[in-house]
């Protein structure tokens, strides 16, 4: 028998233990994308989380009844500001979790993160729409510029944002991670220069 996965429901209870905790986090990749652009389906969840070793512990303990969680990646991913997975057992899906401090706009991030209420009494705090862009640039760049899905996601973003986007934001932190380029060459597509 399938087990549905809702990959919302899943990302909210990690978000709760991570509150639970007071450790400082944000949602990004598909999901802050879909909820800044155009909606998609998900195959994980990407957390951008301010995670010291202190922490790592009662995290386990917090997750432990649901996520397959490997403290020994986790506690490498803390020192080396790097990621570890966390897996859903029912479902299998597949969580992220970004130690803050592995990408220069981490810490802002985690400033500007924005609570999004998904449904009555479910709370995320998401990227905001300039850098869950800048971060599908990033990724877009670091595929390769092969990722059509990536590339999908950033045009979809500047069409609904489109006169919200922080412009100034996105001129002084695309250089940052070195996106300035694909970040004026989506532009141009996404208001149909191109």
């Amino acid at each position: 028998m399938t087990v549905p996965v809702d990959p919302i429901a899943i990302a909210v209870s990690v978000a709760r233990a991570l509150d639970a905790l007071g450790i400082v986090h944000t949602i990004g990749g598909s999901i802050a994308s879909s909820i800044a652009g155009e909606p998609r389906s998900t195959v994980d969840i990407d957390i951008v989380a301010a995670l010291r070793d202190s922490d790592v512990s009662a995290l386990l303990s917090a997750l432990s009844a649901d996520f397959y969680v490997n403290e020994a990646a986790l506690r490498r991913a803390v020192r080396e500001r790097s990621s570890a997975n966390l897996i859903h057992q029912t479902s299998q899906l597949k969580v992220d979790v970004f130690v803050a401090g592995g990408t220069p706009l981490d810490e802002q991030q985690l400033h500007r993160r924005r609570a999004v209420e998904i449904a009555p009494g479910r709370i995320l705090h998401v990227h905001p729409p300039e850098d869950i862009l800048l971060q599908k640039l990033r990724w877009y760049r670091k595929s390769g510029e092969t990722s059509e899905r990536q590339w999908r996601d950033v045009i979809g973003i500047i069409r609904v944002q489109a006169q919200h986007l922080d412009q100034a934001y996105l001129t002084v932190n695309a250089p940052v991670l070195g996106v300035t380029d694909l970040l004026a060459r989506a532009l141009g597509e996404a208001a149909g220069e191109v």
